[in-house]
């Protein structure tokens, strides 16, 4: 009989030849077969023998082709998360490469990808499921097709291991594939229960009760592997309509776990004090509701040259507009009527951001009605913009921008309720999710008595902080409404009056803001003691300062391998086989002059530091160590003033698939120090091949995910 979900126990047997995977629990279950070296797939009926070495994985993470050799990555260790209606879920701990041949030759560019790899699958959240679809949220989920395998089911955008999944994919749907699989044309539905979805992001499932009554609360947040990156790297919106650091936040409420009623719930009566068409229903009851965050979807970016404000870029608006209909479409067919909540500053450099979206919505939506709200701190408190009429599916978008930088300052952050009551209408009509278990229905599906159509898509400039807050205040505001439609609270109450649950909810919305931030900036987000606390302390002041400093480390020096390693894991690169033992990849190709100059500055600074506390003897005469002294000063002086005027060059820029917008930006760089009367000689006197080979590098190899 077909497994739709994948094996909870898979036992490795390695020899020489092949790797075999079995499923100890399903002793009738095929052998997946992966040979060594040349990697082809097949299934074996029953046990392969001559196994030297036998261990026990917790699952396939996938298959990834790098210079030298393919590699199985294995998940080792996972850790239970907690159970969501009954399912398990597992957070991923510790995996390991299997190599499908002995390396014979050292290649320092194939070391550097394993450790890239390594180090983003230690420390990136991943997640997964061996009976539940934690791709998708509860509404798709009960749209889904129950007898398609679990990986079939998954949500693209958010299956994050597909790409390192393409062999077993193909192999398991019958699909052609140039890898050397051995394919026979029919779907090879035994491989299927190999195939392991994880997601990428946050997830906390958590018992408690409100007002005496039990109840599951969870929070996952789902990133998107589609325009996957950090921070100043990855900005906008791309071809194909996906933006950066796109993340989907589902709400989870489940009422009577593990007490089900016998009787059927009548669907067409209201409910009333937690009865359902009269009756008191001790069903398992699902409530969930859904927002999105997303990057401002123009061609905009951020280009870091060692200043704390990046310069930023901004393409004309036209560009834009086919990319996001790309996106819109998307999300339009998704989630229904879009509230396009923008946060961004009205004044200084975010304002371009600010005009640019909002040119954009005049563009996409039907004859754009437009109205503003001024009060005592500004006079462009609430901006809306939405269609006049109905006649398109463009048309569902509703922009609201708030100044929430101005409303909020000198720690008013109750202001934020001021966006609150500008979107309520909205929230009311775009209702949430609420499904009822089919009483008898062995595969757990959901009756589904409500329906989401409408969802919040919140941005700031980096969709992490403010957005943060805000998307905190609607999660609250819609878990109260839910539970007074069902009883639970009276008209008047709130989930904050229980004060044990109002802890776990501004901790778990507050984890969740450190989550999406440190995959995307480097460090926990900001204003997460408001979060927790519902206040501003000067504690979380002073660790908002340390994060700021901390995101301008990483964001210069250390994001470029971040970046790189998003790519090679999702596949936005594909790694040349071509010149191994040839390091061309990773190697600094800058003029060797450009390399020294901080280590020029260290050196001064230490030469300074010690003439400063060298005492002369009282004969010797003073003015040969003022002068040494004086000296390195000013070639300290220099050198940092060089390195400040010029940071571009000294920013950790992405190996792999450098940004056009970077490395047009170190081309003219370097072409100002080419022509400088002083440095520029000596700089194209020491210049190993073409001064941007540093950040232009093979195009073999490149390759965007469609």
């Amino acid at each position: 009989m077909r497994s739709l979900v994948p094996f909870r126990d898979i036992n490795v047997h390695a020899s020489a030849s092949h790797y075999a995977f079995t499923s100890p629990s399903s002793p009738s279950a095929q052998t997946l077969v992966i040979e060594r070296p040349s990697g082809d797939i097949r299934l074996n009926d029953g046990a392969l023998l001559g196994a030297k070495r036998v261990s026990s994985i917790a699952g396939i993470l996938g298959i990834i082709k790098l210079r030298l050799d393919k590699y199985i990555i294995v998940i080792t260790k996972a850790q239970p998360m907690g159970r969501l209606k009954g399912h398990m879920v597992y957070k991923i701990i510790a995996t390991e490469f299997l190599p499908l041949r002995e390396r014979t030759l050292h290649d320092p560019d194939e070391d550097t990808y394993l450790t890239l790899l390594k180090t983003l699958l230690g420390t990136g959240p991943m997640y997964f499921s061996y009976s539940f679809d934690i791709t998708n949220s509860f509404q798709r989920q009960a749209s889904s097709n129950p007898s398609q395998a679990l990986w079939q089911r998954a949500d693209d955008r958010f299956f994050w291991n597909k790409f390192i999944q393409s062999d077993l994919i193909e192999f398991a749907t019958g699909a052609k594939s140039g890898s050397g699989l051995r394919q026979h044309g029919t779907q090879q539905t035994g491989a299927d229960p190999f195939i392991l979805p994880v997601m990428f992001g946050m997830m906390r499932v958590m018992a408690t009760r409100i007002k005496s009554t039990p109840l599951t609360f969870a929070l996952i947040t789902r990133r998107s592997r589609h325009r996957a990156g950090t921070r100043y790297l990855t900005r906008g919106i791309d071809e194909h309509g996906h933006v950066a650091n796109f993340n989907e936040t589902e709400q989870i409420v489940v009422l009577n776990e593990g007490t089900r009623g016998m009787g059927a719930m009548g669907g067409d009566e209201g409910m009333q004090n937690g009865t359902i068409g009269g009756f008191e229903s001790q069903d398992v009851q699902v409530m969930s509701y859904v927002q999105t965050r997303g990057s401002v979807p123009v061609y905009w970016a951020e280009v870091s040259t060692l200043r704390y404000t990046p310069d930023l870029q901004i393409r004309g608006v036209e560009t834009a507009v086919d990319a996001a209909k790309h996106h819109f479409d998307e999300q339009i067919k998704i989630y229904g009527d879009n509230y396009l909540v923008n946060l961004v500053n009205q004044r200084g450099r975010e304002v371009r951001v600010k005009t640019a979206y909002e040119q954009l919505v005049r563009t996409l939506v039907s004859g754009p009605n437009e109205a503003m709200q001024a009060d005592y701190v500004t006079n462009e408190k609430i901006h809306v913009v939405e269609a006049s009429q109905n006649n398109q599916e463009y048309d569902r978008l509703h922009y609201v921008y708030f100044d929430f930088h101005n409303e909020t300052k000198g720690l008013k952050w109750h202001r934020a309720q001021l966006l609150l009551d500008q979107l309520k209408d909205g929230l009311v009509k775009g209702q949430y999710f609420r499904g009822v278990d089919m009483p008898g229905d062995s595969q757990g599906r959901l009756e589904v008595r409500n329906r989401q159509t409408a969802v919040v898509r919140t941005n700031c400039m980096d969709c992490l902080d403010r957005t943060n807050v805000i998307q905190t205040m609607l999660a609250r505001w819609t878990l109260t409404r839910q539970l007074i439609d069902i009883g639970v609270l009276r008209p008047g109450e709130s989930a904050d009056d229980d004060l044990a649950f109002r802890t776990l909810f501004r901790n778990i919305w507050a984890d969740n803001a450190d989550v999406v931030s440190k995959s995307y900036s480097g460090t926990g987000a900001l204003k997460t003691d408001f979060t927790r606390t519902g206040e501003r302390t000067r504690t979380g002041m002073l660790q908002d300062m340390n994060n700021s400093i901390t995101r301008y480390v990483l964001n210069n020096f250390r994001d470029g391998p971040r970046q790189d390693a998003f790519d090679l894991f999702l596949g936005a690169f594909l790694p040349d086989s071509s010149g191994v033992g040839a390091s061309q990849v990773f190697v600094d190709r800058r003029p060797t002059l450009i390399q020294a100059i901080p280590y020029v500055l260290a050196a001064s600074f230490f030469l300074v530091l010690i003439s400063s506390f060298a005492r002369p003897k009282p004969e010797s005469t003073i003015w040969p160590l003022r002068l040494f002294t004086i000296l390195w000063l000013a070639v300290g002086m220099w050198c940092f003033r060089f390195i400040y005027t010029h940071g571009v060059l000294y920013v950790n820029w992405p190996k792999l698939n450098t940004p056009r917008w970077a490395n047009e930006c170190f081309q003219e760089t370097m072409g100002i120090i080419r022509k400088d009367k002083f440095i520029g000689p000596f700089v194209a006197r020491h210049e190993r091949g073409a001064s941007n080979a540093r950040i232009s590098n093979l195009e073999e190899g490149k390759k965007r995910i469609q």
